[in-house]
């Protein structure tokens, strides 16, 4: 039996790094939890501690945060002496609040192992100004638009002199733009983008560039994301110098390339709209153990704000609900966030694409997908905020049956395959669906505000529907409007374009006196009341010169559309007539060698829409 030194040290054990980890990085590692380093972690901080620029790709949920903060950490406490006042050392850019607020709050809690640094971060007093430490240390400052002014994130940095920033991009350039904050090529040590594809995907690139322009070009450079498209090739090309370039994949059952933890199992259910929501409930339900942290994704900011009350209603007593979108003011969805992190009974968060990218939330067992994503590219990361870190995760994609069923192959082509919810088994019938409506009708009839949401939601996501990516498959064109109105509890469809030719009841059989229809805010509701007196006392209206000349102008311009599209119609007739009368007159051998050409046509046409859904991620090698 071989000695114990003989036996091959772990190569994903914290201490076989090299270089080694200090003693207290270790054990605050050990006191977070992680035993083991994931697979990004061996391959990035050896090489981004030891002075390379890494370029970084992997999977959502594989522990990329660790995976940066660590280096970044024994750069600034491996300088040969403390950084002068208001001298940056390293910079951490994030695409939104949240994740460099969860970023922030990670890098706290390895500090508070680290003693000079932790001492550093204790509070001041309102006039005093933080001394210069004899020994190194690391002091983090948060920079968050729309929390603070820019005046007062300056009034910080130069009371708490932090050698650390930790960002989103548009607060970062104006505090860089302060003559006070200096970032020179003695003192600046690192730069780390994270989630760069979501950085750019937000309209970024210009600030990012900006950032680059003021930073020392010698220094170290981090670009994490969960893919490397051509615009973060760009970034690269630009950005880094000579990166090593790090590609974790996780392989499937078939040996294939997978784009999300193996501990994620992603699934997808059939079923018409009015049975989606009794559909949720029924998982939340059945699912054992029962789900602490589930994530419920709507497709706009409005549809939140309306079914935030509507599920409310509807949910379980043991489940609380919390609402997020980007149309929250800053402190409403930090609040939220924090909410919803620190929750200890089971929490729904409802929410949009902002809750999508980075986030690394505690113990989210389910993630619910109620719309799908406008882009493809969000599916996989919607998805990713469970199963991550080894933590089991089940996330659910509700689609329509017919045309919304082709989005399962069209996943699968972009590497995304997804698998029929068999368990728990499901089975929503029409009654359950018919019960779920009539309480959400409650709702809506019990408070007129919330049917002027219910209308600004639906509004809202049928617009979002119209812009899918994948227009060929979710198609406004398809959509049964009785249905959805019943699935959103509505009393009325609004009024919209989408609608104007539909000869449907657009009361949904909802008889409803809409003058006595009342919000339960007695101040809106005696609001409403004296502008209905108001409008009965100005008599007919009657429309003036102006008004009868461009009602006139509108008609003329419409008639002479209309007249267009009959001429329009007419020529393609004609076209067709040719057509046919042209082919009658070939030879077989003639008609054969057309096909044949036709086939070919449709062939290279269907080969260019499947290169243009086909997002292919560069596969970096070590």
């Amino acid at each position: 039996m071989a000695p114990e030194s003989d036996k091959k040290k772990d190569p994903r054990a914290w201490d076989a790094l090299t270089p080694p980890l200090a003693e207290w990085l270790l054990d605050a590692i050990t006191a977070m939890g992680f035993a083991r380093m994931t697979p990004v972690q061996a391959s990035t901080i050896g090489l981004f501690t030891s002075n390379k620029d890494v370029v970084v790709e992997a999977v959502t949920g594989s522990g990329k945060t660790l995976a940066f903060l660590i280096p970044v950490v024994e750069k600034l406490l491996r300088l040969e002496e403390p950084l002068k006042r208001h001298h940056v050392g390293a910079i951490i850019v994030s695409p939104t609040r949240e994740l460099a607020t969860q970023i922030h709050s990670v890098l706290l809690s390895l500090l508070a192992f680290h003693g000079p640094s932790a001492e550093a971060l204790k509070p001041l007093e309102e006039d005093e100004k933080r001394k210069p430490s004899p020994t190194l240390t690391v002091v983090p400052q948060l920079l968050l638009g729309g929390t603070t002014t820019p005046a007062q994130d300056l009034s910080r940095f130069l009371k708490n002199s932090p050698n650390l920033l930790i960002s989103t991009p548009g607060r970062l350039l104006e505090l860089l733009s302060s003559p006070h904050v200096h970032c020179p090529q003695s003192s600046f040590e690192v730069l780390v983008l994270d989630e760069a594809d979501r950085l750019l995907d937000l309209g970024f690139k210009d600030d990012l560039q900006k950032i680059l322009g003021r930073l020392p070009k010698q220094r170290r450079t981090g670009l994490f994301s969960a893919s490397v498209s051509e615009a973060v090739g760009e970034i690269v090309r630009v950005g880094l110098r000579n990166p090593v370039k790090i590609s974790v994949k996780v392989k499937s059952a078939a040996g294939d390339d997978k784009r999300t933890p193996a501990s994620l199992q992603m699934s997808y259910l059939l079923t018409p709209p009015t049975h989606k929501f009794p559909a949720l409930l029924s998982l939340l339900s059945q699912l054992e153990p029962t789900p602490q942290k589930t994530i419920v994704y709507l497709s706009t900011c409005a549809a939140v704000d309306y079914f935030q009350h509507i599920l409310s209603a509807l949910l379980p007593a043991q489940f609380s609900l919390l609402p997020l979108h980007g149309k929250h003011p800053p402190n409403v969805r930090q609040k939220n966030f924090s909410k919803y992190i620190t929750a200890v009974t089971p929490t729904i968060l409802l929410t949009t694409d902002v809750a999508a990218r980075g986030l690394d939330i505690p113990q989210v067992d389910l993630v619910v997908q109620i719309d799908p994503p406008s882009d493809p590219k969000v599916f996989l990361h919607r998805c990713g905020r469970a199963g991550r870190a080894g933590r089991k995760g089940l996330s659910v994609i509700l689609l329509q049956p017919g045309r919304e069923e082709d989005y399962v192959p069209f996943l699968e082509v972009r590497k995304t395959p997804i698998s029929p919810l068999k368990r728990p088994a499901l089975a929503i019938t029409d009654e359950d669906a018919k019960l779920i409506v009539a309480k959400m009708r409650k709702e809506v009839l019990a408070d007129r505000a919330l049917y002027d949401k219910g209308q600004r939601a639906f509004v809202s996501w049928v617009k979002a529907y119209s812009k899918h990516q994948a227009s060929s498959i979710f198609r406004v064109a398809d959509l049964n409007w009785t249905e959805l109105g019943n699935a959103w509890g509505l009393v009325r469809l609004p009024k919209m374009p989408e609608l104007k030719k539909w000869d449907g009841d657009k009361t949904l059989g909802v008889k409803i006196d809409m003058a006595e229809y009342a919000y339960k805010d007695k101040a809106r509701e005696k609001a409403r009341r004296l502008a209905m007196e108001e409008e009965k006392t100005k008599g007919p209206y009657v429309p003036s010169e102006e008004a009868i000349r461009k009602r006139k102008e509108r008609e003329a311009w419409s008639h002479k559309h209309e007249q267009q599209d009959v001429k329009e119609a007419r020529r393609e007739k004609k076209r067709r007539k040719r057509e046919a009368e042209r082919v009658e007159k070939l030879t077989e051998e003639e008609k054969a060698k057309e096909r044949e050409v036709q086939e070919l046509v449709e062939q290279v046409r269907k080969k260019r829409l499947a290169e243009e859904n086909d997002v292919e991620f560069m596969g970096f090698d070590d």
